[in-house]
């Protein structure tokens, strides 16, 4: 069974299709034949190939890519025809994400020109369009090629205009963190993370107290609300080097929020996920050269970017980088109990709680007049 729904993007029709399947994580391939038959009935199977990234630690992610017939040239494999990435929800996710929301995110994005067209939804997942060019890494995401680049595009996604204006001006951070909250088990069902957890993690309701503390201090930086993608680590940045831009991907947690805190969380992101290096932490200099890019556009040309406007940004964003490391810190702890992804949550969330840990007292020292 399946319903259609339309979008009309840039006055093009855009169809979405809407299944019922369910695609099981450990069967990813079959799932997205399936779906294949149904969003690309001319694909021969023959010609498909598929390709299962690894990178995610939240869904699983495969690429379907129709091969062209081999020339005779020589010239060896062609580029594909056409490709269609398919990404399979985790486990529980539905817990954390409004996946109806998601949604309208990335129909809202895409009209812009921000963000790939969405193909289809099935019960648990979506089918999209597939981006070319390289997710960012610690390194690249510092590149002179590569950061105003990311700037620019967060600027322009700041200035969105979501399509319920009543929601516009209400920041998703606190009702996300306190959701997350809620959902983090008084006991972890593994005896083994329990006792990791507890090691490090005060109670939830000392969290609860220490999160309303830390916002209360964050309102008083009177961070503007905007348009935020509010997940902005570095495999949800696309780089097309051959055509000098960027694309930002995976709109699950995209919602009005604090400027700052996108921008902050983007900053936490430069450390990695894997390997985790604190020390990659933008520098002080990088940040105040991002950020004076970051306004130039979200401002635009005809309001000059003031040294007084990029120290009170690099303040708000310094503090609110503080918010970042306690959200996934808590979403990690949630993650733990539910995730079948092999990943060590609890030391994602350790890492990202600690280190929340080590720089509050100087993130929230820092002022507008520094």
């Amino acid at each position: 069974m399946l319903g259609r729904t339309s979008d009309c993007t840039n006055g093009s029709r855009t169809d979405v299709q809407q299944l019922s399947l369910v695609v099981r994580e450990q069967s990813v391939i079959e799932g997205a034949t399936e779906i294949l038959k149904v969003i690309r009935p001319d694909w021969c199977r023959d010609s498909v190939r598929f390709k299962l990234f690894t990178d995610g630690i939240t869904n699983k992610l495969v690429g379907c890519f129709k091969q062209a017939k081999e020339s005779d040239d020589g010239n060896g494999t062609p580029e594909p025809e056409d490709v269609v990435l398919i990404r399979v929800y985790g486990n529980k996710t539905d817990l954390l994400i409004d996946r109806s929301k998601e949604k309208e995110n990335i129909q809202l994005l895409h009209r812009y020109g921000y963000a790939p067209a969405l193909y289809a939804t099935f019960a648990n997942g979506l089918a999209y369009e597939y981006v070319p060019g390289v997710t960012l890494t610690p390194d690249t995401c510092q590149a002179d090629a590569v950061w105003p680049l990311v700037a620019r595009r967060m600027a322009q996604m700041h200035k969105v205009q979501p399509d319920d204006p009543s929601a516009a001006n209400v920041p998703a951070l606190s009702s996300k963190t306190d959701q997350f909250l809620r959902l983090v088990p008084k006991c972890f069902t593994d005896p083994l993370k329990d006792e990791r957890v507890w090691k490090v993690f005060p109670s939830v309701s000392e969290l609860c107290v220490e999160f309303n503390a830390l916002y209360a201090r964050l309102l008083e930086t009177d961070s503007p609300v905007v348009f935020c993608h509010n997940d902005l680590l570095l495999g949800n940045v696309i780089y097309d080097e051959a055509r000098s831009r960027v694309t930002f991907i995976d709109y699950e947690y995209a919602a009005p929020n604090h400027q700052a805190f996108d921008i902050g969380n983007h900053f936490t992101e430069f450390a990695g996920i894997d390997d985790i290096d604190y020390g990659r932490y933008p520098t002080q200099d990088f940040q105040r050269s991002w950020l004076r890019v970051y306004l130039q556009e979200y401002l635009g040309e005809s309001i000059p970017v003031t040294d007084s406007a990029v120290q009170r940004l690099y303040v708000q964003v310094n503090q609110y980088a503080l918010a970042s490391h306690f959200f996934w810190a808590i979403w990690a702890l949630i993650q733990a109990e539910h995730s079948t992804i092999d990943f060590d949550f609890i030391q994602f969330g350790t890492t990202r709680f600690l280190e929340y840990r080590r720089r509050k007292e100087e993130f929230l020292a820092l002022r507008c007049n520094n």
